[in-house]
């Protein structure tokens, strides 16, 4: 009965599942707000011709691998704040964010200093099309200017979701995507007196809103985070450079990772033309699908460092089993809507029947793995939350980089199992992943780590 009672605990209450909704919902809103505005984006610039809209394409491409590096910033600030939002050390919750802030400074300018100089020879190496690599250029270039501000929102992010007030990063978002929507409208076709800029005016409306967005988390901060020690409460020095190298595995994993999408879009290339487009079409709808679960994540983070930061490691353990338990149930039952409608679905984005019939298998695979996928996710922000990125960072490059892609490479293009053979291995390496994770939480090594 005892064992019975304690298989029961693992998956969560009802309390438990309306702590995780109240921090995720928030999150869901505005990473869906972000899809809003990519779709907006691409049906304006869609507007200036083909060239143009490959230009945004690469140029945003090219931007997200530039800022992979500094989106790890967001999992150091959450994991420290989370902590001391849990030791009640109140008058410092808030420094952990000035140290992310400071971070921002010190590896955003050199970063986006070296990507701006060498900005056509990085996108050229991308796409050899010398007329996209023109466009693409200058609107990459304006983009970057951006890079520091970024990493502050991230920062920032990580902040609002360690003391439960997400509502914050949703507003805000929703704030800047709206601005950035009106700018584009006016910078990319010259409204209101202003140059018609094109596809740089989009990368310009971009950057205006990204900066907007800083302000109004400085507003916020000052209004609500002050007390915490917001801006005046310098992190010690041992303090900034711990936070450093548990920022920089974080950095690396996301980096590695939309380095190691990159390497899947080339292997598929190689096996064919309608199976390069429908790889795409299954990756976006793939990242579309598990959006939920990345906001759950990110409330499991927090959840697993209030709990540390009470000294209550077995609660701590409890919330990642249970988020990768409840987000797994939520992923399997997207699964079941994905294995009944994955052919509607698909054929809102691919009109050639052939294509189609391409993808329609792998479409299915993904839904029957949809559900280990998204409980992995969370487990995988439990070990952020508890401050195990080094474990993290081993776990994804291994299975990603040493693992799934070499064999990809074999599986597909060379022995000719073709986007079937690739997506048997694809779901096989993120189940495995999954596996991995709930190993390492297991252990339990994350319990020793000091933040």
């Amino acid at each position: 009965m005892n064992a019975l009672a304690a298989t029961r605990d693992y998956f969560p209450g009802r309390e438990r599942r309306r702590a995780l909704l109240a921090l995720a919902l928030p999150i869901i809103g505005g990473m869906m707000s972000q899809n809003i505005l990519n779709l907006v984006d691409i049906a304006m610039v869609g507007r200036l011709g083909t060239t143009a809209l490959a230009a945004a394409g690469l140029g945003s491409f090219a931007n997200w691998l530039s800022m992979a590096f500094i989106l790890g910033l967001s999992t150091g600030v959450q994991a420290y704040c989370a902590r001391r939002v849990g030791q009640s050390a109140h008058g410092e919750i808030a420094v952990p964010l000035n140290g992310g802030l400071l971070l921002a400074l010190i590896l955003g300018i050199p970063l986006s200093v070296v990507v701006i100089v060498f900005a056509p020879q990085l996108l050229g190496l991308i796409n050899p099309d010398t007329e996209v690599v023109r466009e693409a250029t200058p609107y990459l270039q304006v983009r970057l200017l951006a890079l520091v501000a970024v990493g502050m929102n991230f920062s920032f992010r990580g902040y609002w979701a360690a003391v439960h007030k997400t509502r914050f990063y949703l507003t805000t978002l929703v704030i800047m995507h709206a601005i950035n929507i009106f700018l584009n409208w006016v910078f990319i076709f010259g409204n209101l007196g202003a140059p018609a800029l094109g596809v740089t005016g989009a990368g310009l409306a971009t950057t205006i809103s990204i900066f907007l967005g800083t302000l109004i988390y400085f507003a916020f901060g000052i209004r609500y985070a002050w007390a915490e020690g917001f801006l005046h409460r310098i992190p010690s020095r041992a303090m900034l450079v711990d936070q450093m190298k548990r920022t920089l595995p974080a950095s690396l994993q996301q980096l590695f990772f939309a380095g190691g999408m990159v390497a899947l879009i080339t292997i598929v290339g190689y096996i064919g033309t309608r199976e390069l487009a429908a790889v795409h079409v299954l990756l976006t709808l793939g990242l579309l699908i598990v959006l939920p679960a990345i906001a759950m994540g990110m409330a499991t983070s927090t959840m697993v460092g209030n709990a540390l930061g009470r000294a209550n490691v077995e609660d701590a353990r409890l919330w990642g089993w249970n988020a990768m338990l409840y987000v797994g149930a939520l992923g399997t039952l997207m699964g079941v809507g994905v294995i009944a409608f994955g052919k509607p679905i698909l054929g809102i984005f691919l009109t050639d029947p052939a294509t189609l019939e391409v993808a329609y298998l792998p479409m299915l695979i993904t839904g029957v793995i949809i559900g280990v996928d998204t409980g992995g996710l969370a487990m995988m922000h439990a070990l952020l939350g508890a401050g195990d990125t080094h474990k993290v960072m081993k776990i994804s490059i291994v299975t990603q980089w040493l693992l799934f892609l070499p064999l990809a490479a074999l599986i597909g293009p060379i022995l000719g199992y073709g986007l079937i053979g690739v997506w048997i291995l694809y779901a096989i390496y993120r189940a495995g992943q999954t596996i991995w994770f709930a190993l390492a939480w297991q252990h339990g090594r994350w319990s020793e780590i000091e933040l």
